[in-house]
């Protein structure tokens, strides 16, 4: 179900959600968070359909903010999405222009779920400081996405600069099977020392960095990155010891092969992750990561030095 209502508030909004709840039989406790999305100025589909699909396992009130630049005026038109345009969850798109945009968080705390954890979510555009911005402040988790940014990098190590616990980026979820494989080869005989790393990947990947970060301050030894344009995103992983190499390679973006001295060829479906999928893990946990947290503070820092 899909209900329209244009040039609306938020009080109107909580009116008619709960009005479609009573008379549909929706259970509001059935909702584990409020996820925010802000979108910006752009097309927001992408985010909400990955959100519905997350929403399966994680059912939640999800509040989507979209800015019209274009208009002047303070107009909010709000659109209402229930039942199987929904997903598992609930879904509010406000679009909104003019001073309605100076007062974000008065103009979701309305849509707030009571007494649930608040999730913060940018698709595009990461803010300058994450904790600071108005739904920041009010989330115990902070999504940003500095691959979608046109320098990956460089936001990379501004996300740093302004860390907070709750702050987590999709590229370093974008990592995770690489640093569970890697960590699980490494518990394995002989327990020998990495004596240097090298991570190839695509070029201005956030995620390659982030990987590269990890080994630095895991393992504390010298990591290189080797960058190649158009790759598909990280592509090998080489760890260095006296017995020989460890390779972990994906040139394919599909399969990886996992070479070690003296055991045969492993293969292994490593398949670049999907936003649903990043998503999905990201809202499985709502306190602090901290090993990111010192792996984008501490880690960067080792690999740029």
């Amino acid at each position: 179900m899909i209900i329209d209502m244009p040039d609306t508030t938020t009080r109107d909004i909580n009116k008619r959600l709960l009005q479609e709840r009573e008379e549909g039989g929706a259970v509001a406790l059935g909702r584990v968070l409020t996820l925010i999305i802000d979108v910006g100025p752009n097309d927001p589909e992408e985010a909400i359909e990955a959100a519905n699909e997350a929403s399966h396992e994680h059912p939640c009130r999800i509040v989507v903010l979209v800015e019209r630049p274009d208009e002047r005026s303070a107009v909010l038109d709000a659109q209402i999405r229930l039942g199987g345009d929904a997903g598992a969850s609930e879904v509010v798109v406000l679009r909104a222009s003019g001073d309605v945009l100076s007062h974000l968080d008065t103009l979701v705390m309305p849509l707030l779920l009571p007494d649930a954890p608040i999730v913060a979510w940018w698709p595009h555009d990461v803010p300058e400081n994450p904790s600071e911005h108005p739904f920041g402040r009010m989330a115990q988790r902070r999504i940003t996405d500095a691959s979608q940014c046109d320098d990956p990098g460089a936001t990379l190590r501004r996300l740093a600069a302004v860390y907070a616990d709750g702050d987590t980026d999709l590229a370093w979820t974008r990592a995770t099977l690489w640093r569970g494989l890697i960590a699980a080869t490494l518990d394995q005989p002989p327990f020998q020392p990495v004596q240097r790393a090298v991570v190839v990947g695509e070029s201005t990947h956030p995620s390659v960095d982030l990987m590269a970060a990890w080994l630095a301050e895991a393992l504390r030894c010298p990591v290189e990155i080797e960058r190649v344009p158009g790759a598909p995103a990280i592509t090998q992983v080489r760890l260095q010891r006296a017995s020989g190499d460890i390779v972990l390679d994906r040139p394919d973006g599909k399969t990886a092969a996992l070479r070690q001295p003296d055991q045969p060829e492993h293969r292994i479906a490593l398949p670049i992750r999907q936003l649903r999928e990043c998503l999905v893990e990201e809202l499985r946990r709502l306190d602090a990561d901290e090993v990111y947290g010192e792996v984008l503070q501490n880690g960067l820092a080792r690999i740029d030095a």
